[in-house]
Protein backbone atom coordinates (compact mmCIF):
# COMPACT_ATOMS: atom_id res chain seq x y z
CA UNK A 1 0.00 0.00 0.00
CA UNK A 2 1.34 3.44 -0.90
CA UNK A 3 2.09 5.90 1.92
CA UNK A 4 -0.66 8.27 0.79
CA UNK A 5 -3.10 5.37 0.92
CA UNK A 6 -2.06 4.50 4.48
CA UNK A 7 -2.54 8.11 5.50
CA UNK A 8 -5.94 8.15 3.79
CA UNK A 9 -7.01 4.91 5.51
CA UNK A 10 -6.08 6.14 8.97
CA UNK A 11 -7.59 9.56 8.34
CA UNK A 12 -10.98 8.10 7.53
CA UNK A 13 -10.85 5.16 9.92
CA UNK A 14 -9.09 6.82 12.84
CA UNK A 15 -8.92 10.64 12.69
CA UNK A 16 -5.41 10.62 11.20
CA UNK A 17 -2.03 9.39 12.35
CA UNK A 18 -0.13 10.52 15.41
CA UNK A 19 3.31 11.95 14.71
CA UNK A 20 4.98 8.95 16.36
CA UNK A 21 3.20 6.59 13.95
CA UNK A 22 4.94 8.12 10.93
CA UNK A 23 8.03 6.04 11.69
CA UNK A 24 6.04 2.82 11.44
CA UNK A 25 3.61 3.77 8.69
CA UNK A 26 4.95 1.06 6.36
CA UNK A 27 3.64 -1.55 8.81
CA UNK A 28 0.18 0.01 9.08
CA UNK A 29 -2.29 -2.14 7.17
CA UNK A 30 -6.01 -2.84 7.10
CA UNK A 31 -5.40 -6.05 9.07
CA UNK A 32 -3.44 -4.19 11.74
CA UNK A 33 -6.20 -1.60 11.97
CA UNK A 34 -8.72 -4.35 12.76
CA UNK A 35 -6.40 -6.27 15.08
CA UNK A 36 -6.53 -3.37 17.52
CA UNK A 37 -10.31 -3.73 17.79
CA UNK A 38 -10.28 -7.18 19.43
CA UNK A 39 -10.45 -5.72 22.94
CA UNK A 40 -12.95 -2.97 23.71
CA UNK A 41 -12.86 -0.98 26.95
CA UNK A 42 -15.84 0.94 28.29
CA UNK A 43 -15.55 4.70 28.64
CA UNK A 44 -16.71 5.95 32.03
CA UNK A 45 -16.46 8.96 34.31
CA UNK A 46 -16.54 8.67 38.08
CA UNK A 47 -20.04 9.13 39.55
CA UNK A 48 -19.76 8.05 43.24
CA UNK A 49 -22.52 10.25 44.65
CA UNK A 50 -24.94 9.38 41.86
CA UNK A 51 -24.11 5.67 42.24
CA UNK A 52 -24.78 5.92 45.98
CA UNK A 53 -28.10 7.68 45.32
CA UNK A 54 -29.20 4.93 42.93
CA UNK A 55 -28.05 2.14 45.24
CA UNK A 56 -30.16 3.55 48.07
CA UNK A 57 -33.01 4.88 45.94
CA UNK A 58 -36.48 4.85 47.39
CA UNK A 59 -39.68 6.79 46.80
CA UNK A 60 -39.04 8.55 50.10
CA UNK A 61 -35.58 9.64 48.98
CA UNK A 62 -36.97 10.81 45.65
CA UNK A 63 -39.29 13.17 47.52
CA UNK A 64 -36.26 14.98 48.92
CA UNK A 65 -36.48 17.67 46.23
CA UNK A 66 -33.33 19.52 47.26
CA UNK A 67 -31.23 16.36 47.23
CA UNK A 68 -32.79 15.20 43.99
CA UNK A 69 -32.10 18.54 42.28
CA UNK A 70 -28.48 18.31 43.38
CA UNK A 71 -28.16 14.84 41.83
CA UNK A 72 -29.66 16.16 38.59
CA UNK A 73 -27.16 19.03 38.56
CA UNK A 74 -24.27 16.62 39.18
CA UNK A 75 -25.51 14.40 36.38
CA UNK A 76 -25.56 17.29 33.91
CA UNK A 77 -22.01 18.22 34.88
CA UNK A 78 -20.91 14.60 34.48
CA UNK A 79 -22.38 14.46 30.97
CA UNK A 80 -20.21 17.48 30.12
CA UNK A 81 -17.24 15.66 31.64
CA UNK A 82 -18.06 12.57 29.59
CA UNK A 83 -18.06 14.69 26.44
CA UNK A 84 -14.47 15.73 27.20
CA UNK A 85 -13.43 12.18 28.08
CA UNK A 86 -14.83 10.92 24.78
CA UNK A 87 -12.86 13.48 22.76
CA UNK A 88 -9.71 12.48 24.67
CA UNK A 89 -10.37 8.78 24.06
CA UNK A 90 -10.73 9.34 20.32
CA UNK A 91 -7.47 11.28 20.19
CA UNK A 92 -5.36 8.96 22.35
CA UNK A 93 -6.58 5.41 21.90
CA UNK A 94 -4.77 2.82 19.77
CA UNK A 95 -8.18 1.27 19.05
CA UNK A 96 -9.04 4.09 16.68
CA UNK A 97 -11.44 2.20 14.45
CA UNK A 98 -13.73 1.20 17.33
CA UNK A 99 -13.89 4.83 18.44
CA UNK A 100 -14.48 6.04 14.88
CA UNK A 101 -17.32 3.54 14.51
CA UNK A 102 -18.73 4.53 17.91
CA UNK A 103 -18.85 8.11 16.67
CA UNK A 104 -20.54 6.98 13.46
CA UNK A 105 -23.24 5.04 15.30
CA UNK A 106 -23.75 7.94 17.73
CA UNK A 107 -24.61 10.15 14.76
CA UNK A 108 -26.92 7.42 13.45
CA UNK A 109 -28.69 6.26 16.64
CA UNK A 110 -29.08 9.77 17.98
CA UNK A 111 -30.12 10.44 21.57
CA UNK A 112 -29.97 13.37 23.95
CA UNK A 113 -29.85 12.71 27.68
CA UNK A 114 -28.68 14.67 30.70
CA UNK A 115 -28.71 11.52 32.82
CA UNK A 116 -25.06 10.44 32.95
CA UNK A 117 -25.93 6.86 33.91
CA UNK A 118 -28.24 6.46 30.91
CA UNK A 119 -25.97 8.31 28.49
CA UNK A 120 -22.86 6.42 29.55
CA UNK A 121 -24.60 3.05 29.14
CA UNK A 122 -25.92 4.05 25.71
CA UNK A 123 -22.48 5.20 24.57
CA UNK A 124 -20.80 2.00 25.73
CA UNK A 125 -23.46 -0.13 24.05
CA UNK A 126 -22.55 1.60 20.78
CA UNK A 127 -18.89 0.91 21.54
CA UNK A 128 -19.48 -2.75 22.43
CA UNK A 129 -21.34 -3.51 19.19
CA UNK A 130 -19.62 -0.93 16.97
CA UNK A 131 -17.98 -3.62 14.83
CA UNK A 132 -20.22 -6.51 15.77
CA UNK A 133 -23.55 -7.74 14.43
CA UNK A 134 -25.98 -5.03 13.33
CA UNK A 135 -29.01 -6.98 14.58
CA UNK A 136 -27.50 -7.23 18.05
CA UNK A 137 -26.57 -3.55 17.99
CA UNK A 138 -30.05 -2.54 16.84
CA UNK A 139 -31.82 -4.57 19.53
CA UNK A 140 -29.43 -3.48 22.28
CA UNK A 141 -29.66 0.22 21.46
CA UNK A 142 -33.47 -0.01 21.18
CA UNK A 143 -33.51 -1.20 24.82
CA UNK A 144 -31.27 1.55 26.15
CA UNK A 145 -32.90 3.92 28.64
CA UNK A 146 -31.51 6.96 26.81
CA UNK A 147 -33.17 5.83 23.57
CA UNK A 148 -36.42 4.74 25.23
CA UNK A 149 -36.71 8.17 26.84
CA UNK A 150 -35.59 10.25 23.87
CA UNK A 151 -38.10 8.67 21.50
CA UNK A 152 -40.85 8.31 24.11
CA UNK A 153 -41.15 4.53 24.13
CA UNK A 154 -41.27 4.71 27.92
CA UNK A 155 -44.80 6.04 27.35
CA UNK A 156 -45.69 3.39 24.76
CA UNK A 157 -48.42 1.16 26.17
CA UNK A 158 -51.26 -1.09 25.11
CA UNK A 159 -54.34 0.85 24.08
CA UNK A 160 -52.41 4.09 23.72
CA UNK A 161 -49.35 3.38 21.54
CA UNK A 162 -46.71 6.05 21.06
CA UNK A 163 -45.38 5.93 17.50
CA UNK A 164 -42.17 7.97 17.86
CA UNK A 165 -39.70 5.14 18.25
CA UNK A 166 -41.34 2.89 15.65
CA UNK A 167 -41.29 5.73 13.12
CA UNK A 168 -37.63 6.61 13.64
CA UNK A 169 -36.64 2.94 13.73
CA UNK A 170 -37.64 2.74 10.08
CA UNK A 171 -37.12 6.29 8.87
CA UNK A 172 -33.74 7.02 10.45
CA UNK A 173 -32.25 3.75 11.67
CA UNK A 174 -32.96 1.05 9.09
CA UNK A 175 -34.86 1.83 5.89
CA UNK A 176 -34.93 5.56 5.14
CA UNK A 177 -37.76 8.01 4.88
CA UNK A 178 -40.79 6.64 3.07
CA UNK A 179 -39.07 3.38 2.02
CA UNK A 180 -41.27 0.24 1.95
CA UNK A 181 -43.39 1.07 5.00
CA UNK A 182 -46.71 2.89 5.36
CA UNK A 183 -48.29 4.86 8.19
CA UNK A 184 -50.21 1.72 9.06
CA UNK A 185 -46.92 -0.20 9.37
CA UNK A 186 -45.69 2.44 11.82
CA UNK A 187 -48.82 2.04 13.93
CA UNK A 188 -48.53 -1.74 13.95
CA UNK A 189 -44.83 -1.60 14.81
CA UNK A 190 -45.58 0.78 17.67
CA UNK A 191 -48.00 -1.80 19.10
CA UNK A 192 -45.22 -4.38 18.98
CA UNK A 193 -42.95 -2.15 21.08
CA UNK A 194 -45.58 -1.44 23.75
CA UNK A 195 -44.27 -2.26 27.21
CA UNK A 196 -40.62 -1.68 26.34
CA UNK A 197 -39.28 0.53 29.10
CA UNK A 198 -36.68 0.82 31.83
CA UNK A 199 -36.43 1.13 35.58
CA UNK A 200 -35.06 4.10 37.49
CA UNK A 201 -31.50 2.78 37.25
CA UNK A 202 -31.73 2.55 33.47
CA UNK A 203 -32.05 -1.24 33.12
CA UNK A 204 -34.39 -2.54 30.43
CA UNK A 205 -37.75 -3.62 31.73
CA UNK A 206 -40.34 -5.54 29.71
CA UNK A 207 -43.62 -4.38 31.27
CA UNK A 208 -45.83 -7.29 30.22
CA UNK A 209 -49.06 -5.72 31.46
CA UNK A 210 -48.47 -2.79 29.08
CA UNK A 211 -47.63 -4.94 26.05
CA UNK A 212 -50.19 -5.47 23.28
CA UNK A 213 -50.47 -9.24 22.80
CA UNK A 214 -52.87 -9.02 19.86
CA UNK A 215 -51.88 -9.83 16.28
CA UNK A 216 -50.22 -7.17 14.16
CA UNK A 217 -49.68 -6.88 10.41
CA UNK A 218 -46.34 -5.36 9.51
CA UNK A 219 -44.75 -5.19 6.04
CA UNK A 220 -47.33 -7.74 4.84
CA UNK A 221 -46.50 -10.20 7.65
CA UNK A 222 -49.07 -11.07 10.31
CA UNK A 223 -48.41 -12.47 13.77
CA UNK A 224 -48.25 -11.75 17.48
CA UNK A 225 -45.11 -9.70 16.97
CA UNK A 226 -43.00 -8.12 19.69
CA UNK A 227 -40.27 -5.52 19.10
CA UNK A 228 -37.54 -8.01 18.23
CA UNK A 229 -39.79 -9.69 15.68
CA UNK A 230 -40.38 -6.30 14.02
CA UNK A 231 -36.62 -5.75 13.85
CA UNK A 232 -36.12 -9.19 12.28
CA UNK A 233 -38.73 -8.45 9.60
CA UNK A 234 -36.99 -5.16 8.80
CA UNK A 235 -33.59 -6.86 8.54
CA UNK A 236 -34.97 -9.31 5.98
CA UNK A 237 -35.51 -6.39 3.63
CA UNK A 238 -32.50 -5.86 1.30
CA UNK A 239 -33.29 -2.14 1.49
CA UNK A 240 -32.07 -2.14 5.10
CA UNK A 241 -28.60 -3.37 4.12
CA UNK A 242 -28.52 -0.82 1.31
CA UNK A 243 -29.59 2.04 3.61
CA UNK A 244 -26.86 1.34 6.17
CA UNK A 245 -24.26 0.77 3.45
CA UNK A 246 -25.10 4.13 1.87
CA UNK A 247 -24.71 5.92 5.20
CA UNK A 248 -21.35 4.26 5.81
CA UNK A 249 -20.27 5.18 2.28
CA UNK A 250 -21.07 8.86 2.78
CA UNK A 251 -19.36 8.88 6.17
CA UNK A 252 -16.17 7.00 5.25
CA UNK A 253 -15.78 7.29 1.48
CA UNK A 254 -17.44 10.24 -0.26
CA UNK A 255 -20.47 12.50 0.11
CA UNK A 256 -21.15 11.88 -3.58
CA UNK A 257 -22.53 8.35 -3.60
CA UNK A 258 -21.41 5.82 -6.17
CA UNK A 259 -24.45 3.53 -6.29
CA UNK A 260 -22.50 0.66 -7.84
CA UNK A 261 -20.11 0.66 -4.87
CA UNK A 262 -22.99 0.87 -2.41
CA UNK A 263 -24.60 -2.11 -4.12
CA UNK A 264 -21.38 -4.10 -3.64
CA UNK A 265 -21.37 -3.15 0.04
CA UNK A 266 -25.02 -4.04 0.53
CA UNK A 267 -24.51 -7.52 -0.93
CA UNK A 268 -21.74 -8.16 1.59
CA UNK A 269 -23.72 -6.72 4.49
CA UNK A 270 -27.05 -8.43 3.76
CA UNK A 271 -25.56 -11.92 4.14
CA UNK A 272 -25.22 -11.74 7.93
CA UNK A 273 -25.18 -8.03 8.90
CA UNK A 274 -21.59 -8.37 10.16
CA UNK A 275 -20.27 -4.82 10.54
CA UNK A 276 -16.61 -5.89 10.63
CA UNK A 277 -16.97 -7.76 7.33
CA UNK A 278 -18.56 -4.71 5.75
CA UNK A 279 -15.87 -2.32 6.94
CA UNK A 280 -13.07 -4.68 5.86
CA UNK A 281 -14.67 -4.85 2.44
CA UNK A 282 -14.74 -1.04 2.22
CA UNK A 283 -11.16 -0.51 3.38
CA UNK A 284 -9.84 -3.24 1.07
CA UNK A 285 -11.81 -2.04 -1.96
CA UNK A 286 -9.62 -0.52 -4.69
CA UNK A 287 -12.13 2.30 -5.15
CA UNK A 288 -11.71 3.43 -1.54
CA UNK A 289 -8.25 4.67 -2.57
CA UNK A 290 -9.30 6.35 -5.81
CA UNK A 291 -8.11 9.95 -6.11
CA UNK A 292 -11.70 11.20 -6.17
CA UNK A 293 -12.11 9.85 -2.62
CA UNK A 294 -8.89 11.23 -1.07
CA UNK A 295 -8.95 14.63 0.58
CA UNK A 296 -12.47 15.39 -0.61
CA UNK A 297 -14.61 15.15 2.54
CA UNK A 298 -15.14 18.08 4.90
CA UNK A 299 -14.10 17.14 8.42
CA UNK A 300 -16.83 17.15 11.01
CA UNK A 301 -16.17 19.39 14.02
CA UNK A 302 -15.34 16.30 16.06
CA UNK A 303 -12.88 15.03 13.45
CA UNK A 304 -11.32 18.49 13.36
CA UNK A 305 -10.82 18.70 17.13
CA UNK A 306 -9.59 15.13 17.49
CA UNK A 307 -7.22 15.55 14.55
CA UNK A 308 -5.69 18.64 16.16
CA UNK A 309 -5.17 16.75 19.44
CA UNK A 310 -3.45 13.88 17.66
CA UNK A 311 -0.84 16.24 16.21
CA UNK A 312 -0.38 18.53 19.23
CA UNK A 313 -1.80 17.05 22.45
CA UNK A 314 -3.71 19.65 24.47
CA UNK A 315 -6.02 19.74 27.46
CA UNK A 316 -9.10 21.84 28.12
CA UNK A 317 -8.59 22.88 31.73
CA UNK A 318 -12.30 23.70 31.88
CA UNK A 319 -14.35 20.92 30.20
CA UNK A 320 -17.25 23.33 29.70
CA UNK A 321 -15.10 25.43 27.38
CA UNK A 322 -14.93 22.42 25.07
CA UNK A 323 -18.73 22.65 24.87
CA UNK A 324 -18.42 26.32 23.88
CA UNK A 325 -15.98 25.47 21.08
CA UNK A 326 -18.18 22.63 19.86
CA UNK A 327 -21.17 24.95 19.76
CA UNK A 328 -19.26 27.45 17.66
CA UNK A 329 -18.24 24.66 15.27
CA UNK A 330 -21.77 23.23 15.09
CA UNK A 331 -21.47 19.81 16.77
CA UNK A 332 -21.76 19.16 20.49
CA UNK A 333 -21.52 15.37 20.80
CA UNK A 334 -23.86 15.23 23.79
CA UNK A 335 -26.37 17.67 22.31
CA UNK A 336 -27.55 16.70 18.79
CA UNK A 337 -29.59 19.32 16.99
CA UNK A 338 -32.56 16.96 16.53
CA UNK A 339 -33.52 13.30 16.22
CA UNK A 340 -31.92 13.12 12.76
CA UNK A 341 -28.56 14.19 14.15
CA UNK A 342 -26.36 16.68 12.39
CA UNK A 343 -26.53 17.64 8.69
CA UNK A 344 -23.10 16.74 7.37
CA UNK A 345 -20.85 17.38 4.36
CA UNK A 346 -21.06 20.95 3.07
CA UNK A 347 -23.55 21.72 5.84
CA UNK A 348 -20.65 21.82 8.30
CA UNK A 349 -19.39 25.00 6.66
CA UNK A 350 -20.83 28.49 6.61
CA UNK A 351 -19.26 31.94 6.94
CA UNK A 352 -19.21 31.78 10.74
CA UNK A 353 -18.02 28.22 11.22
CA UNK A 354 -15.33 28.60 8.56
CA UNK A 355 -13.84 31.58 10.39
CA UNK A 356 -13.84 29.61 13.65
CA UNK A 357 -12.23 26.61 11.95
CA UNK A 358 -9.41 28.66 10.41
CA UNK A 359 -8.69 30.44 13.68
CA UNK A 360 -9.02 27.37 15.91
CA UNK A 361 -5.38 26.14 15.80
CA UNK A 362 -4.15 29.54 16.99
CA UNK A 363 -6.87 29.73 19.64
CA UNK A 364 -6.09 26.29 21.04
CA UNK A 365 -2.33 26.12 20.60
CA UNK A 366 -1.04 29.69 20.56
CA UNK A 367 -3.05 31.46 23.24
CA UNK A 368 -5.34 33.00 20.62
CA UNK A 369 -8.68 34.62 21.37
CA UNK A 370 -12.20 33.96 20.19
CA UNK A 371 -15.61 35.61 20.66
CA UNK A 372 -18.51 33.73 22.24
CA UNK A 373 -22.20 34.33 21.64
CA UNK A 374 -23.79 30.97 22.32
CA UNK A 375 -26.41 29.44 24.57
CA UNK A 376 -27.90 26.01 24.96
CA UNK A 377 -28.97 23.28 27.35
CA UNK A 378 -25.61 22.96 29.07
CA UNK A 379 -25.39 26.62 30.03
CA UNK A 380 -25.38 26.61 33.86
CA UNK A 381 -22.42 28.96 33.94
CA UNK A 382 -23.38 31.24 31.05
CA UNK A 383 -24.74 34.08 33.17
CA UNK A 384 -21.54 34.22 35.14
CA UNK A 385 -19.49 33.63 31.99
CA UNK A 386 -21.18 36.49 30.15
CA UNK A 387 -20.87 39.11 32.87
CA UNK A 388 -17.63 40.12 31.20
CA UNK A 389 -17.37 40.98 27.53
CA UNK A 390 -17.37 37.98 25.24
CA UNK A 391 -15.00 39.74 22.89
CA UNK A 392 -11.44 38.41 22.80
CA UNK A 393 -12.22 35.54 25.18
CA UNK A 394 -9.24 33.26 25.80
CA UNK A 395 -9.63 29.52 26.18
CA UNK A 396 -7.87 27.87 29.12
CA UNK A 397 -5.78 25.31 27.25
CA UNK A 398 -2.55 23.51 28.08
CA UNK A 399 -0.79 22.35 24.88
CA UNK A 400 1.93 19.72 25.13
CA UNK A 401 4.53 21.29 22.88
CA UNK A 402 7.29 19.32 24.61
CA UNK A 403 5.90 16.07 23.21
CA UNK A 404 5.46 17.68 19.80
CA UNK A 405 9.11 18.87 19.77
CA UNK A 406 10.42 15.45 20.77
CA UNK A 407 8.42 13.65 18.11
CA UNK A 408 9.18 16.06 15.26
CA UNK A 409 12.90 16.54 15.86
CA UNK A 410 13.83 14.23 12.97
CA UNK A 411 10.95 15.23 10.68
CA UNK A 412 11.30 17.57 7.75
CA UNK A 413 8.77 20.28 6.92
CA UNK A 414 7.65 18.08 4.03
CA UNK A 415 7.05 15.20 6.46
CA UNK A 416 4.83 17.44 8.57
CA UNK A 417 2.91 18.65 5.53
CA UNK A 418 2.26 15.10 4.33
CA UNK A 419 1.12 14.07 7.80
CA UNK A 420 -1.28 16.94 8.33
CA UNK A 421 -2.82 17.54 4.89
CA UNK A 422 -4.75 15.03 2.81
CA UNK A 423 -5.51 17.11 -0.27
CA UNK A 424 -3.28 18.86 -2.80
CA UNK A 425 -2.22 22.44 -2.08
CA UNK A 426 -3.00 25.30 -4.41
CA UNK A 427 -0.13 27.51 -5.55
CA UNK A 428 -0.89 30.24 -3.03
CA UNK A 429 -0.77 27.80 -0.12
CA UNK A 430 2.44 26.23 -1.44
CA UNK A 431 4.13 29.63 -1.69
CA UNK A 432 2.91 30.56 1.79
CA UNK A 433 4.28 27.38 3.34
CA UNK A 434 7.57 27.78 1.49
CA UNK A 435 7.98 31.19 3.11
CA UNK A 436 7.45 29.60 6.55
CA UNK A 437 10.25 27.08 6.35
CA UNK A 438 12.53 29.41 8.28
CA UNK A 439 10.19 29.52 11.29
CA UNK A 440 10.15 26.80 13.96
CA UNK A 441 8.08 23.66 13.50
CA UNK A 442 5.53 24.69 16.08
CA UNK A 443 4.56 27.79 14.11
CA UNK A 444 4.76 25.88 10.83
CA UNK A 445 2.36 23.25 12.17
CA UNK A 446 -0.12 25.86 13.42
CA UNK A 447 -0.10 27.54 10.00
CA UNK A 448 -0.55 24.17 8.28
CA UNK A 449 -3.65 23.48 10.36
CA UNK A 450 -4.96 26.98 9.68
CA UNK A 451 -5.10 26.45 5.92
CA UNK A 452 -8.43 25.87 4.18
CA UNK A 453 -6.97 22.59 2.89
CA UNK A 454 -6.81 21.26 6.46
CA UNK A 455 -10.61 21.23 6.55
CA UNK A 456 -10.62 18.28 4.13
CA UNK A 457 -9.97 14.66 5.01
Amino acid sequence: MQKKHILHLYQRAGFGLKIAQLKEQNTLTVDRLFNTTLTVDDLTVSTPEIDDFLANYSDKKAKDEKGFREIIKQSRNKVVEFNSAWINRMANTDNVLTERMTLFWATHFVVRSQNIIYYQKYNNTLRKFALGNFRELLIAISKEAAMLDYLNNQQNKKGSPNENFARELMELFTLGEGKLYTEEDIKEAARAFTGWGHNFKGDFNMRKKLHDEEQKTFLNKTGNFDGEAIIDIILKQPECAAFISRKIYTSFVNDRVNEAHVLEMAKVFYKDYDITKLMKFVFNAHWFYDEENIGTKIKSPTELLVGLKKIVPFTFNNPRQLIYIQKLLGQVLIEPVNVAGWPEGKNWIDVNTMMVRLKLPSVLLKNGTIAFDIRGEFEDDFDKFNKKSNLNRKINITPNWEQFDEETITLTYEDLTNLVLRCSLNKGSKDFLKSLEKVDKQEYCIQLMSLPEYQLS
